[in-house]
């Protein structure tokens, strides 16, 4: 895959990458965490009636996907748009504008 991308913008999409990674391992981490607190808090103090836990755990979830595809899955959208440009500005250097 040849890239006309300075090393500049190579270090900088780099660095964004490694970020989103981080972030959403954070993410993921936090969202554990609490919504075992809430399980915890629903055994054992709630006495086990509704599970009212799975609100928070499915709306978060849902989140949860959002930022992991924004994170790892949505690079091959980034991709295929980059590419896209790439040859749109082939075409107008070779045609003119």
């Amino acid at each position: 895959m040849s890239t006309n991308m300075t090393e500049e913008q190579i270090y900088a999409l780099a660095k964004k990458r490694v970020e989103a990674r981080r972030d959403f391992a954070v993410h993921l981490i936090v969202y554990l965490g609490v919504n075992a607190l809430l399980i915890c808090l629903w055994l054992f103090v709630t006495g086990r009636g509704f599970p009212w836990f799975v609100f928070p755990l499915g709306g978060w979830g849902i989140g949860l996907v959002a930022h992991f595809y924004s994170s790892r899955v949505h690079k091959e959208a980034d991709r295929i748009r980059s590419a896209a440009v790439e040859r749109e500005a082939e075409k107008i250097k070779r045609d003119g504008p």
